[in-house]
């Protein structure tokens, strides 16, 4: 909503940001760099090692936390507040979702998150609805330090076009299967062709089982089909080209405890 661009992929499921992301906003006097992280769990493999990596990196480096709940959440007094609570650096509480909820939930939560974090500040948002959202910005400006830009104004992110492109396929993928399947795959981009008319990519999708292969894949290749037709869709409109996009599926065993494969 901040940067006009989305950099991240969002799904219901948990565990879709595996990387640390950052998104870049300039001004004429101001440069925010965005970084948006997994969330934080209980590493079951070294996959997870890497994604908690990332969680304390931007604990190191920050200068403000933005922490966002949403009002409909359960939400409660974990490791992660614990950890919040120990920085000695501003922390921003903002309650997303505003325009879905009631003042009398709005409140409660509020009153809630002051008792168990107490932020330096708390703010109520809609980002759908835009509501707060430049509130929110102004407020991040306000506790910024003085500093020199660190990116060129006109980047927009640290992350390569082929890595968005990866991330955009494997949105898809966590979107249309269940269970197994969106977790034990990953999404390689082999080649990466820019072309004044037409974008041509193609990517390799890795599983762990053959099993996952053939649900990824499905009947005659129809499922296959679909996280295609999708991906080149949500594709061309970020690039605003014509994408041509071909896909492969092969099979890795435990990749997500292989250093190698992760690095």
């Amino acid at each position: 909503a901040l940067l006009g661009e989305r950099l991240s992929i969002v799904t219901h499921k948990a565990q879709t940001t595996r990387h640390r992301i950052q998104g870049i906003l300039s001004g004429d006097d101001y440069q925010i760099v965005f970084s948006d992280t997994p969330g934080t769990l209980k590493p079951a493999h070294k996959l997870h090692e890497k994604m908690m990596g990332f969680v304390n990196e931007s604990f190191a480096d920050a200068d403000v936390f933005v922490y966002m709940i949403d009002l409909d959440d359960k939400w409660e007094d974990d490791e992660f507040v614990q950890k919040l609570k120990k920085m000695d650096k501003p922390v921003i509480a903002v309650l997303n979702k505003m325009d879905v909820s009631t003042p009398e939930v709005v409140n409660e939560r509020m009153e809630q998150v002051k008792e168990l974090l107490a932020p330096a500040h708390i703010l109520a948002i809609s980002v759908l609805k835009k509501f707060n959202v430049d509130t929110l910005l102004d407020l991040i400006k306000s506790l910024l330090p003085e500093g020199p830009y660190y990116y060129d104004k006109e980047q927009l992110t640290d992350r390569s076009e082929r890595f968005i492109a990866a991330e955009m396929i494997r949105e898809q993928i966590m979107t249309a299967y269940q269970e197994e399947v969106p977790y034990n795959v990953e999404v390689v981009i082999e080649s990466f062709k820019d072309n004044a008319k037409i974008l041509k990519i193609e990517a390799t999708i890795y599983v762990m089982r053959d099993s996952q292969k053939a649900i990824l894949i499905g009947k005659g290749g129809s499922k296959l089909k679909m996280i295609g037709s999708r991906s080149r869709h949500t594709m061309e409109k970020f690039w605003a080209k014509q994408v041509f996009l071909h896909t492969f599926v092969k099979v890795k065993e435990n990749w997500r405890n292989d250093d190698g494969l992760l690095k």
